[in-house]
């Protein structure tokens, strides 16, 4: 701007010397001729305009030029600068899904498996059934030879007989004890008349009486004989029935629909009541799957809930099925929820005892932020991440991490979402030091899975 008054006063002085001089050509020609008085010829004005236009050019000219040069200077300057500044690659801090895939290990069990212990002792006369056999509801698996257990059913009938022999014993010592206690009651009425009217003494009288008293008790304790005898009865029946009950377990059958998955005895070996194991039946066609889920995610498990199961010998078959039950309560040693999956198993495809991965779509209330593996820094007050802010600053920021993904690492607090981290910073990346973020290019996630 300077410089632009500089040559604006010189061309204004260069002006008025002009304009001088023309009033000092007017004076001289006043002295020879006078003449009449006449404006600037055309072609001062002409030089006049042409000084003009010369004037504006120049001082647009001397203006413009240096100040387009000063900020041609500035901007090299600043490009200077910001090429200077060392290139960072940043990832955005973002927030995890709604809904995350919650994969744990599971246990396939049948959903009925049962042990067929022998109820009979005895000797195993003949198998019909071996493992992996499908057998149905009440179907005969072997048979118990028990010859001992005939005899004592004989027994017990005879037995049987010997206490209806004793009822009808005692029923019959009872009615005798009634009819001798009518006549002991007559007797005795009789003598009391007489005793009204003086004709017998006391003494006699009260024995009398008292002979009609103890007639009485006798006939109460028949009574209780009667029933005695009865009840003997009732339990040599119970023991006949007991016996007949143990005749029909010489015949082994079926307790449900399943598959034999044990057998542990073959024909000729003597087996004993209530201890020796024949055989194992479990239902398949319906399995249930035990799984423990960690605390964190304990809440997020319902009942009705869908799961999906995979096993790693059979890559690409899953079996969908459906949360039964859970136990309500965390385990205090593990602490982890006791979870129940149960699925079907038409044509028996899953076998039970495998091992399975059971695959929980679970959904989340609050989700957590979510940053890529490769932005955390690990150091002696703990695990921290390089923010870099809007004008291009690097800020440590301590942060307080969840679950590990191996990949990627949930933040619960110290960030918001939003936030640009440096990946893999190097030790150039100090704290305030600016620099030049560059997003990195997000690659596909493989299936966010925990």
């Amino acid at each position: 701007m300077n410089d632009t008054r500089t040559s604006e006063d010189s061309l204004r002085s260069e002006i008025d010397s002009l304009k001088r001089q023309l009033q000092d050509a007017k004076r001289q020609g006043t002295h020879h001729t006078p003449a009449p008085p006449k404006g600037p010829s055309a072609a001062t004005l002409v030089v006049i305009a042409l000084l003009l236009v010369a004037v504006v050019v120049g001082g647009f000219f001397l203006g413009y030029v240096p100040r387009q040069r000063r900020e041609e200077v500035l901007a090299a300057e600043s490009k200077a600068e910001v090429q200077s500044l060392p290139v960072v690659t940043v990832q955005t801090v973002k927030r995890s899904d709604t809904r995350t895939n919650l994969v744990l290990p599971g246990n396939v069990q049948a959903i009925t498996e049962g042990p067929v212990l022998a109820r009979s002792s005895g000797y195993i006369k003949k198998r019909y059934v071996d493992i992996g056999d499908r057998v149905k509801e009440g179907q005969v698996l072997a048979e118990i030879e028990a010859p001992e257990l005939g005899q004592q059913i004989k027994q017990a009938e005879a037995t049987i007989a010997q206490a209806d022999s004793a009822v009808q014993q005692t029923q019959a010592a009872l009615e005798q004890g009634k009819a001798n206690a009518n006549l002991a009651k007559l007797t005795a009425d009789r003598w009391a008349n007489l005793l009204g009217k003086g004709v017998v003494s006391r003494q006699e009288n009260d024995t009398y009486q008292a002979q009609y008293q103890a007639q009485v008790a006798n006939v109460q304790a028949l009574e209780k004989g009667v029933a005695a005898a009865q009840s003997n009865v009732a339990a040599v029946q119970a023991n006949l029935a007991r016996l007949n009950q143990l005749l029909t377990y010489q015949t082994v059958r079926a307790p449900f629909a399943g598959v034999i998955t044990l057998r542990n005895v073959d024909s000729g070996v003597l087996v004993t009541e209530g201890s020796t194991l024949l055989f194992r039946i479990a239902q398949t066609d319906r399995l249930r799957t035990y799984l423990n889920v960690p605390q964190a995610d304990a809440d997020s498990v319902r009942v009705g809930q869908q799961a999906s199961l995979s096993m790693s010998d059979r890559p690409g078959r899953t079996f969908t099925g459906t949360v039964a039950r859970t136990s309500n309560a965390l385990d205090p040693a593990s602490r982890t929820l006791l979870v129940e999956v149960q699925v079907p198993n038409p044509g028996s495809q899953i076998l039970p005892g495998e091992y399975v991965q059971v695959d929980l779509a679970v959904p989340r209330k609050d989700p957590p932020l979510v940053i890529p593996g490769d932005t955390l820094v690990v150091r002696s007050n703990g695990p921290q991440v390089a923010v870099v802010g809007p004008d291009g600053a690097v800020h440590f920021t301590r942060v307080q991490l969840g679950r590990d993904f191996g990949d990627r690492l949930e933040v619960l607090s110290g960030l918001s979402e939003g936030q640009q981290l440096a990946v893999n910073p190097s030790d150039q990346i100090r704290e305030g030091v600016k620099v030049k973020p560059v997003l990195a290019q997000e690659k596909a996630a493989p299936g966010k899975k925990s």
